[in-house]
């Protein structure tokens, strides 16, 4: 099992998915996610490590990646607890988020598949950013919803040749003055949002 989960560091809430809920053991008792929830289900000597992990995330702008323990009415059950900063422009930590990867319990045959899990969930969190941000710049430039503007991302990286996270970040790049649009994206661009019809 693996559960998504998000912490916002301007209101301090929690976001915990169904997978990430009943990992820990809160859709029985309708307790909310918090940071007490959170260290309080772990074993005892796995606590000062999150605490730390966490701190560091919404401090410094640290990735994290733990093995700790989860105390359920079963026993330990061993997981992996990742953590990624979410950044502003300006490079400081809004948010904090991530996923609980249940591991298999016997996990030294298993070692080297989990670290490649775990290294491919991390990149695929990491390459989220830029994309989101892609589709805000869409939605503005042709007045379309998020799913529209997700659609025509996949266009343009289909017509392209390139990677969806690549041509996102060639749109943010853009549209933040850093760089022009590569000719064969304006092109695209120009057909989905023609001249009048409030994109440029």
């Amino acid at each position: 099992m693996a559960g998504r989960w998000r912490y916002d560091r301007q209101s301090g809430d929690w976001w915990w998915s169904p997978e990430m809920s009943a990992l820990y053991g809160l859709t029985a008792d309708g307790r909310r996610p918090c940071t007490e929830v959170l260290v309080a289900a772990e074993h005892p000597d796995d606590r000062p490590r999150t605490i730390d992990a966490l701190s560091a995330a919404v401090t410094g702008a640290e990735g994290f990646c733990l093995q700790i323990r989860l105390l359920t009415d079963g026993g330990e059950v061993p997981v992996v607890f990742i953590g990624e900063p979410q950044l502003d422009d300006e490079g400081r930590v809004t948010a904090v988020e991530g996923l609980v990867v249940e591991a298999p319990r016997p996990a030294e045959d298993r070692v080297s598949a989990l670290e490649t899990e775990v290294a491919q969930l991390r990149t695929a969190m990491a390459g989220r950013a830029p994309i989101e941000q892609a589709k805000g710049v869409l939605m503005l430039l042709t007045g379309c919803g998020e799913q529209v503007a997700f659609d025509l991302l996949a266009h343009i990286s289909s017509h392209t040749h390139r990677k969806v996270r690549e041509v996102a970040v060639d749109l943010v790049a853009s549209a933040s003055g850093q760089r022009p649009l590569p000719a064969e994206v304006r092109a695209i661009l120009r057909d989905a949002c023609p001249p009048g019809s409030g994109g440029h």
